[in-house]
């Protein structure tokens, strides 16, 4: 006799329940959010990384908190508009390149004229805030806002735009001694250009991440530039950073614990060049991703030597 086994009947799952749809608001606003990077704060933080520097060594310690609030936010501000004009000059290329293809101008959620609008807003609310400051730091933003509107523009007739934006981000260095001291002096500029080095470098690794697009549709840069040196030329940036960092240091009688965090930061960039030592797209945008680690390092140092120094 066979036994009957119980027949198995499938078990019904419940299905998930619906997707609750976004609100109306949050659907508008989000191709502008994603225009501005608020999804991606790298930028936002290489970019406070130098401007921090600068504070604490114009006010040789914590800065007021005035000034701190409006660096802070100025530097939110004026990335955000840096982007969305960064975005409406590459119009024509982000359709064609893998990484940028799916921003709100290159698949048509936003016109050119929403753009200009957002970066026209942003920029006025930041130089509201640039007003409250002295007079040589509202004249220092007026070129602060030619750099950030034509930066975007290099890369059609110049293979260094890298360099312009290492222009374009150090600019809050002068500005932030200039609203501290009423002044920039010799060291602010030394800061600026260890900045201008630093900035080329990690832009680099960016570049790299699209250089194969690049070529094809035309566009330049210092990864089109550099070719198959660009290794060497990524070490002889980042020689030049340490060495003005250093002169930095020395300058400001930072001490031993300053120098202690650049050793720190150079192991960290021999990290960068492990990873990225195949060029492949992924391990130099991790490269590019960690100079985050390196602008952090350098800050903690510039704090930690200015406070053993004021209570030394």
């Amino acid at each position: 006799m066979t036994t009957s086994r119980p027949i198995r009947r499938p078990v019904r799952r419940a299905a998930p329940p619906p997707r609750t749809p976004e609100p109306a608001w949050k659907q508008r606003l989000s191709p502008y959010w994603r225009l501005v990077r608020g999804d991606r704060p790298i930028g936002t933080l290489l970019l406070l990384w130098p401007t921090w520097w600068a504070l604490w060594l114009a006010a040789d310690g914590f800065p007021p908190w005035h000034l701190l609030l409006i660096f802070t936010a100025g530097v939110w501000l004026t990335r955000s508009a840096g982007c969305v004009i960064n975005d409406y000059a590459d119009r024509w290329l982000d359709p064609h390149v893998e990484r940028t293809k799916s921003r709100p101008l290159a698949t048509g959620e936003l016109g050119g004229g929403q753009a200009l609008a957002t970066f026209a807003v942003l920029m006025l609310v930041a130089f509201g805030l640039v007003l409250l400051t002295n007079r040589l730091t509202v004249y220092l933003s007026v070129v602060g806002v030619f750099l950030a509107a034509s930066y975007p523009y290099l890369k059609r007739y110049t293979y260094l735009p890298q360099v312009y934006l290492g222009i374009a981000f150090g600019w809050g260095i002068p500005m932030a001694f200039a609203a501290v001291q009423d002044a920039v002096p010799p060291l602010a500029w030394l800061l600026f250009c260890a900045n201008v080095l630093w900035a080329t470098a990690y832009d680099t690794w960016y570049a790299m991440v699209d250089r194969e697009d690049d070529i094809r549709v035309g566009a330049k840069s210092t990864a089109v530039l550099f070719g198959d040196a660009d290794l060497i030329a990524q070490a002889f940036l980042y020689a030049g950073v340490f060495w003005a960092l250093a002169l930095v240091g020395q300058r400001a009688e930072l001490g031993a614990y300053y120098f202690v965090a650049l050793g720190v930061a150079l192991a960290l960039v021999a990290w960068e060049f492990w990873i990225a030592r195949k060029r492949e797209r992924a391990a130099c945008f991790r490269a590019f991703l960690h100079n985050n680690w390196i602008g952090g390092v350098v800050f903690v140092g510039i704090v930690v030597a200015l406070q053993m120094t004021s209570t030394g």
